[in-house]
């Protein structure tokens, strides 16, 4: 690696850093400008993990999945884990370097907030560790995107306590839309208040409903469909008499919820629900059907008013059946008590939750279409999300926001990126670029939206 980075940079070649491939914009493996020449780094067999229960801590090398880490974590350790994501695919390089939401986020922060070391490879191609790189950079790749400054080959994580059983549910509702919008009603304005131990993610999207009519024929209809997920960190039977107070109009039933280790609610979030062996969390493969996707996202700091809500649920029967969903995912408990500069990621107090609008495709012609749509709905979400800037998580990337001017000489002005750069990061931006023009001056890890250094 340390080879490959000399002698790109002496023959002005490019580089990508791929570490799951997870990328949603596939900036880890690909160019979108006319870039001559570029080498891909593919970590994958940078795997290792070592758990040390005594320390509470682990070294996990940056081609892991996270569903490597949780598997080393579960064999090591019923009452520690970590918080990170639920996709066990996703490598943990990018999903740390960008931020890390998943279901501890409300109890102890992102991934990148738990990171208490690295080990990045910078542009003279030098090895350093956190006392090595400094204060700066270290705070810089935690959040910030570690592709604009060097090569992130391991990270130093926390593990936090977990109690040895949690309580899980994943319900699906087919509703009216009016009932939809009272369930969402309801979440929008109490999720980011619940018990910093529960957790509840919501999904909207289309599906097919087949039902008996009164002569015996089969009656299909397209409906909508609300996918409740939740985690909390404790027994059933205190999860329910929460979600009782909390949040009654799911009507969360006994049978719905299943008790669990901490490590086995992965199992399940990714749909092995059939009795298999940790060893599922080890495979590179989904248990998903992955398609081609567009993806935006938006912060969200007040309720959005019940009528607009129903015009997005009504613009998902616009797409093809089950092709295109809104996710929503909580902010509040241990996310606004982190400062907005702590580390890169900016997006704490004062945000309710983060929506995820997306929609995917099979086939290449229908590209177009599919990725309007989600145009359209950003644009409708305009006056109802954050503002000054209009803000987007970093880990969603979209490409729509802005690049550099990799096919005009490289050169992108502070001015030019900070459109993208303010969005993704506030103010931290203009800290990243400080750091950026300290450690890779030439800039040389550049990419489509890489932090720029001053000129």
């Amino acid at each position: 690696m340390i080879a490959t980075v000399y002698c790109a940079k002496k023959h002005g070649v490019q580089i990508r850093t791929r570490s799951g491939g997870h990328d949603y914009e596939g900036l880890s493996y690909v160019s979108y400008f006319n870039v001559p020449k570029f080498v891909v780094i593919d970590l994958r067999n940078l795997s290792s993990v070592s758990v040390d229960v005594e320390s509470k801590s682990a070294w996990v090398q940056a081609g892991a999945t996270i569903g490597e880490l949780y598997y080393a974590i579960g064999k090591k350790s019923e009452n520690l884990g970590f918080p990170a994501g639920d996709c066990h695919t996703v490598g943990v390089g990018g999903l740390f370097g960008g931020g890390g939401y998943g279901y501890l986020a409300r109890k102890y922060g992102l991934s990148a907030d738990n990171i208490l070391d690295a080990k990045i490879v910078d542009a003279e191609g030098r090895i350093l560790d956190k006392k090595s790189m400094g204060e700066d950079l270290f705070w810089a790749i935690r959040g910030g995107g570690p592709a604009s400054f060097g090569i992130v080959v391991a990270w130093k994580v926390r593990l936090v306590p977990v109690p040895k059983k949690v309580a899980v549910f994943d319900v699906l509702r087919n509703l009216e839309n009016d009932a939809t919008t009272k369930l969402f009603h309801r979440w929008q304005r109490r999720a980011y208040k619940f018990d910093e131990d529960l957790t509840v993610y919501m999904t909207f999207q289309t599906a097919v409903s087949s039902t008996i009519d009164h002569n015996g024929k089969n009656v299909t209809k397209i409906v909508l469909q609300a996918d409740m997920r939740g985690t909390f960190n404790g027994g059933v039977d205190k999860l329910l008499e929460l979600m009782e107070k909390e949040f009654p109009e799911l009507g969360l039933k006994r049978q719905e919820c299943l008790e669990m280790k901490w490590v086995e609610s992965f199992l399940f979030f990714n749909l092995f629900r059939s009795g298999e062996s940790l060893d599922v969390l080890l495979s590179k493969k989904s248990n998903f059907n992955l398609l081609s996707f567009k993806a935006k996202s938006d912060f969200v700091k007040e309720p959005i008013p019940d009528d607009v809500f129903k015009k997005m649920l009504e613009m998902l029967y616009e797409e093809d059946v089950g092709k295109a969903a809104i996710f929503v995912f909580p902010f509040g408990g241990k996310m606004s008590k982190i400062s907005e500069s702590a580390i890169p990621f900016p997006h704490r107090a004062g945000n309710i939750y983060v929506f995820q609008y997306q929609s995917s495709w099979e086939k290449e012609e229908e590209e177009e279409k599919h990725m309007n749509w989600v145009r359209r709905l950003y644009d409708y979400l305009t006056p109802y999300v954050s503002k000054n800037p209009r803000a987007t998580y970093f880990n969603f990337k979209d490409l729509d926001l802005g690049t550099n001017n990799l096919n005009k000489g490289g050169h992108t002005s502070i001015k030019q990126a900070s459109i993208w750069g303010t969005k993704y990061f506030k103010n931290n931006f203009y800290r990243l670029v400080q750091v950026k023009t300290k450690v890779d001056p030439t800039n040389f890890f550049t990419y489509e939206q890489s932090i720029p250094p001053l000129r």
